[in-house]
């Protein structure tokens, strides 16, 4: 069982950078697969990015490719999401989760633990 705890949400002007952070209950965090979704109401929660367990490799939507860098600190057993370039189209909930490797990043359904999800509002 892991817990998933997200902060560093809020308010931006679009340009602007956020970090979110996501910090995991347990021993053994390094055996998970670290990822990043959002979702806006009324629609479907969509992959950002996600991390290897070891974090040697990243993946990221096309959207977001350049702006955003995903990273872990497995000694805190912390993942994060650092933000810049902030567009207003940007704005959602954001969902850290972990999953046990194999199959597909970047399915939501292949994720086993979710966090309760951090407010991100970027105005233009």
């Amino acid at each position: 069982q892991v817990q998933l705890i997200e902060s560093g949400g809020g308010l931006v002007q679009a340009g602007g950078s956020l970090r979110l952070s996501c910090a995991a209950s347990g021993r053994t965090f390094s055996s998970y697969v670290m990822g990043w979704f959002r979702q806006v109401t009324g629609k479907e929660r969509e992959f950002v990015a996600a991390i290897s367990r070891s974090g040697g490799m990243t993946y990221y939507t096309d959207s977001v490719k350049g702006r955003f860098t995903i990273s872990r600190d497995n000694a805190k057993n912390t993942v994060y999401l650092q933000m810049n370039s902030l567009k207003p189209e940007d704005t959602a909930v954001y969902y850290c989760a972990a999953r046990f490797p194999g199959g597909s990043y970047y399915s939501n359904s292949e994720y086993r633990y979710w966090g309760q999800g951090t407010q991100v509002t970027v105005s233009s």
